[in-house]
């Protein structure tokens, strides 16, 4: 993209003023003299001054901003409340709602400085404070070719939507207070240094690890937290015995819809930018999200003899969060060899972390996301490559090669894992000495709606 661009055109204005010249030679030529000048004036404030906002990428990012903040509000909260029994429908879109608040709020107090701002000596690991409150963001504030208000509240969106990913790994046990503080701490120490690492020029970004979307500060991030939650709390009552189908799987069929359309701006908006790289996203999450629901689809169908509905987004959201990291640097072929792979795969780490294990992670946020992120980063070395004949990808880091930017890879989603997983361990035991992490089984047995909200979903 050109940050500058010519304002009028001198050379026009040169040579219309030749057109009309008349015998008195002085006073014309001062004519053409002025207007010289006057073109180089226009000029120098563009070759020196500010970069300039473009307004097709503004519109871009705006519509983008949008898309994603409509993932979680109402995508998620509809795809998750569904899931869950009828007595705790409220209790999901209460979580869901209330984070995407409080994240908004402390996006806007502390995490976008420390996202974004120089760290000074800490810079590979975290930002500084110096925009705390957004301190010094004007209308007139520019962040590459877009506003500076725009680029934070693009960012804004995915602060919001990954703390409410882990709501899935907790549903239907854990108290609001709990899950407010937890949610609130979460934010800032697990999600913003990452998030810095990766994309505020931290430690992971200098290494050239790619992570288009998200892959690891969305997805590994949020599916190992909603793994280490699930095991600190235990089981459901009655899991894995008792039954516990979704009450309510229209709703969930919705808001996988509403996620799938919202991905794009999640995805293909990462480019903060309307150009070719956006496009490409773009194509390469749609090709993603139908290549993983297809394969989960056909996987189920051949192990258990019917196709599901639940399957069937279920694997979307696999093939989604597995495509997120590679979007911008794969091809369609690429994108369709990693939607199967993600689909396959995360069907198969449901299956062990529910059956085999018999760990509870209420509605699957890390066989689906923290799984498929993960295989997402370590495909990305992969199909980002050239060379692969129809699974050519747009091209790795200078001078590396795919072996090289496989252990980059690697490095960058086991150092997530680690983090998130310790960090999240920690906060979890802080949040339980405050203020009891869950709620008790008679309580559970009547409902969150009714013990923490005092309302029902469904008054028949």
């Amino acid at each position: 993209m050109t940050l500058c661009k010519t304002i009028g055109s001198p050379t026009a204005a040169i040579m219309s003023d030749k057109q009309n010249q008349r015998p008195g030679g002085v006073i014309m030529g001062s004519s053409v003299l002025a207007t010289l000048l006057l073109g180089v004036a226009l000029l120098v404030p563009q070759a020196v001054g500010a970069a300039e906002i473009d307004t097709g990428d503004t519109a871009w990012i705006l519509t983008s901003t949008a898309l994603v903040l409509f993932m979680t509000l109402p995508g998620l909260a509809l795809f998750y409340s569904g899931l869950v029994r009828s007595r705790n429908v409220l209790s999901v879109l209460m979580q869901c709602f209330s984070i995407a608040c409080m994240a908004s709020i402390v996006w806007m107090v502390c995490g976008y400085s420390l996202f974004a701002t120089d760290g000074g000596g800490m810079q590979a690991f975290i930002g500084g404070l110096g925009k705390s409150f957004l301190a010094g963001v004007g209308p007139d504030s520019v962040e590459g070719t877009i506003p500076e208000t725009v680029f934070i509240m693009f960012q804004m969106t995915f602060a919001i939507i990954t703390p409410a990913l882990i709501v899935g790994g907790f549903a239907e046990r854990m108290r609001f207070s709990s899950m407010f503080l937890f949610a609130t701490l979460w934010l800032l120490i697990v999600y913003v240094p990452v998030a810095h690492g990766v994309w505020g020029g931290g430690w992971l970004a200098d290494l050239g690890f790619m992570d288009f979307a998200g892959g690891a500060v969305v997805h590994i991030n949020a599916g190992v937290a909603a793994l280490v939650a699930a095991l600190v709390m235990g089981n459901r009552k009655g899991f894995p015995r008792t039954p516990m189908p979704p009450h309510n799987l229209p709703m969930t069929v919705m808001g996988a819809g509403m996620l799938w359309v919202g991905w794009f701006g999640f995805n293909a908006g990462s480019a903060i930018a309307a150009d070719g790289a956006a496009g490409m996203a773009m194509l390469a999450t749609h090709i993603g999200a139908a290549a993983g629901s297809l394969a989960w689809m056909f996987r189920e169908w051949i192990r258990y003899g019917k196709p599901s509905v639940l399957g069937i987004v279920t694997g979307m959201v696999a093939g989604l969060g597995t495509i997120t990291p590679a979007s911008g640097f794969v091809g369609p072929g690429g994108a369709l060899a990693i939607g199967i792979a993600g689909g396959l795969v995360c069907f198969s780490a449901t299956q062990m972390i529910k059956r085999r294990f018999e760990i509870d992670d209420s509605l699957d946020v890390f066989p689906v996301h923290g799984v498929g992120g993960f295989l997402g980063i370590l495909l990305t070395g992969v199909f980002a490559a050239p060379g692969l004949g129809v699974f050519s990808g747009l091209g790795l880091p200078d001078g590396a090669t795919m072996g090289s930017q496989l252990g980059v890879q690697a490095l960058g989603a086991v150092a997530t894992l680690a983090w998130c997983g310790f960090a999240t361990f920690i906060i979890l035991k802080i949040v339980d000495a405050l203020s009891d992490l869950r709620i008790s089984g008679d309580e559970e047995t009547e409902g969150l709606d009714i013990v923490l909200h005092d309302e029902q979903g469904y008054n028949l």
